[in-house]
């Protein structure tokens, strides 16, 4: 395993984050499409680019076995609540880095799950010979923002109207980088 589980009580709430494993791909399918369905903080609504059962099982198999690749689950009262995803590049001049993305239930927002996510995340980077950690965020999402600049992000661009939302206005994509020290 590429890191081992962790531990968290914050705010009431405990959890364990830990990598995922293939019989979480039922959870994470279901999970995937009703948080795409709780906030316009993601790429996606609910039930855009599905992955099935099966495509999540390949998607937890393929990231074991990369040396570039973090799946990750945030579990607490006996369910996934949230995951994360690091996933690097074969190709040789991209393979120093890798694309983050996290999405937590929106009922456990607060208890510092994306955070932690974030910061395994960043430890298995460090660890592993990625030089760079790269995201993308919604210009309106402030809390992220924040919290990414805490852990040593920097705001690398902005993709102007980059996404239209159910208010039916258009907003930016802030790119994010972290750089290894």
């Amino acid at each position: 395993m590429k890191i081992q589980p962790q531990n968290f009580k914050i705010n009431g709430l405990q959890y364990v984050i830990r990598p995922a494993l293939i019989h979480d791909a039922k959870q994470l399918s279901s999970l995937r499409v009703q948080i795409d369905g709780e906030t316009e903080n993601l790429d996606r609504e609910a039930g855009e680019a599905f992955i099935d059962i099966k495509g999540f099982e390949e998607l937890i198999i393929s990231d074991k076995e990369s040396v570039k690749n973090l799946f990750l689950v945030a579990e607490a009262q006996d369910k996934i609540v949230g995951f994360s995803r690091c996933e690097g590049n074969q190709l040789k001049r991209l393979s120093h880095k890798v694309e983050f993305g996290v999405c937590v239930l929106k009922d456990y927002w607060g208890h510092g799950i994306g955070k932690n996510l974030l910061k395994a995340s960043i430890s298995f980077a460090d660890t592993n010979e990625i030089h760079k950690i790269s995201l993308s965020v919604l210009e309106t999402n402030e809390t992220a923002i924040n919290l990414y600049e805490k852990l040593g992000f920097e705001i690398e661009g902005v993709l102007k109207n980059d996404k239209l939302l159910s208010d039916g206005n258009f907003y930016n994509t802030i790119l994010m980088g972290r750089f290894k020290k």
